[in-house]
């Protein structure tokens, strides 16, 4: 890590650490010695005054992160917007709105006409994914406060084994099933509950996830961004929206030499190798294995659809009535469960009958029982598509950076020597002096048909 980026990182700390010294009430409650206060789970809503200024500043924040990463491939301005994202859309405005909560958002006023999505929520989740769809994951890069967080943290990355890399990248997708199951059903914002920075945006939160948090930021000095690679349910999809963008990040700035230091530079093993056409005798056997694939997906598919159907009804258990209905069933509630205790008790304050309760619980159990079909079908699509990906594999002739888990950050700018060259830090004639065996000839293998 430069000194550039040591010295962000102490400022940041200071402002936070100032900032969270500062945050009293502004009339202090009375002392009374047998009342504590309730915790408040989450921030009033905003002004809507406050709503269009964070509009604006994502809007802005959003053009200077493709700008320093497009156009003038910096990385030390680039960190300095990171800051700026970390301290103002996650300690001041608390983490919320979060483009990734959003997801949850959109995904209940799509399967209830009843749930009305506030404008600035739409924004916040679609504003990323069209600059996505043209400049790559520039939101990543530096204005998600999620991933600035982690960012400052990666201090000493280094890279994972590439098939751990694929095993991990799946479980952004089952959790953004389970969200959107969650969601759609009005039954729980799962994104939000768990959400592992919150609670220190807030200064906040359950012990539990301070934990989680915090152990999560310990795995990000060694391991870069473990939430935005293998649980990030929004990284996801603004991979698929990136794959499409015509502009995204380039390491070098006119051609490629092959020097492999990008690769060695990336903590994210978002650099792509150069990959030689298949000879001929490698063809049949690659076809064979991409035919396999394609034929088990249906098999993947009934596999994921069985299973997600047979487990709906643990899965529903998080539902508010359904847990409920077993606990007023079950007479036999254990007594340090003060939360059952408490909401069975206030459920039959409430003079409502049982047979009721049970026919609002029956009602929520057949629709997990679609839901959770339907999300098994989409883990053994996610399964199924993840084996057809790897049966292929495309030729390449250069390092180029995986628009998929590319998250803008510049680091493969400072590596690069034809960019240092660029910015003069070196002479051209030192191209030269790079060791042959780091610079492998990747050429075209002759066609023998």
């Amino acid at each position: 890590m430069s000194r550039f980026s040591i010295g962000l990182l102490a400022i940041i700390l200071a402002l936070v650490w100032t900032y969270a010294s500062r945050a009293v009430e502004r009339f202090p409650p009375p002392d009374f010695t047998s009342h504590q206060l309730p915790e408040t789970p989450q921030p009033p809503p905003p002004a809507p005054w406050w709503e269009t200024i964070d509009v604006v500043l994502l809007v802005t924040a959003l053009v200077l992160a493709t700008y320093f990463a497009l156009a003038k491939r910096s990385r030390n301005a680039t960190l300095v917007l990171t800051g700026f994202s970390l301290f103002w859309f996650g300690f001041h405005r608390q983490g919320c709105v979060c483009p990734i909560g959003a997801i949850q958002d959109v995904a209940q006023g799509l399967f209830d006409s009843a749930h009305a999505i506030p404008w600035s929520i739409l924004v916040f989740f679609s504003l990323p994914l069209v600059f996505a769809l043209f400049f790559g994951r520039v939101f990543c890069a530096a204005v998600c406060p999620l991933g600035a967080i982690q960012e400052i943290a990666a201090i000493r990355p280094h890279k994972l084994p590439d098939w751990l890399e694929q095993m991990l990248g799946l479980f952004p997708w089952v959790y953004l099933g389970l969200a959107v199951l969650y969601a759609a059903t009005g039954t729980a914002y799962v994104i939000c509950e768990y959400d592992p920075f919150v609670a220190f945006f807030r200064r906040s939160g359950a012990t539990s996830m301070l934990v989680f948090g915090g152990a999560l930021l310990a795995i990000g000095i060694f391991v870069g961004r473990p939430y935005c690679r293998f649980l990030c349910p929004y990284g996801v999809i603004l991979g698929l929206f990136a794959k499409l963008a015509r502009w995204h990040v380039r390491i070098p700035p006119t051609e490629c030499i092959r020097c492999r230091l990008c690769e060695d530079a990336c903590p994210y093993n978002a650099i792509v190798a150069p990959v030689p056409p298949l000879t001929r005798s490698e063809r049949a056997p690659a076809r064979r294995r991409l035919l396999l694939a394609m034929a088990v997906l249906p098999i993947w598919l009934a596999l994921g659809g069985g299973i997600g159907y047979a487990l709906h009804p643990i899965m529903a258990q998080l539902d508010p009535q359904v847990r409920l209905a077993r606990w007023v069933r079950s007479k036999n509630i254990d007594p340090n469960n003060k939360f059952a205790v408490d909401a069975v008790t206030a459920f039959h304050n409430t003079g409502a009958s049982e047979a009721s309760l049970y026919q609002a619980a029956a009602e929520r159990l057949r629709k997990f029982g679609v839901g959770s079909a339907i999300f098994g079908l989409w883990v053994g699509l996610v399964f199924g598509l993840k084996w057809v990906h790897t049966s292929t594999r495309p030729s390449r002739q250069e390092y180029l950076p995986d628009p998929r888990r590319c998250v803008a950050c510049g680091r493969c700018f400072w590596y690069c020597p034809v960019e240092q060259v660029r910015r003069g830090w070196i002479i051209e004639d030192e191209l030269l002096q790079l060791p042959k065996e780091r610079a492998p000839l990747v050429s075209s293998v002759a066609n023998d048909e």
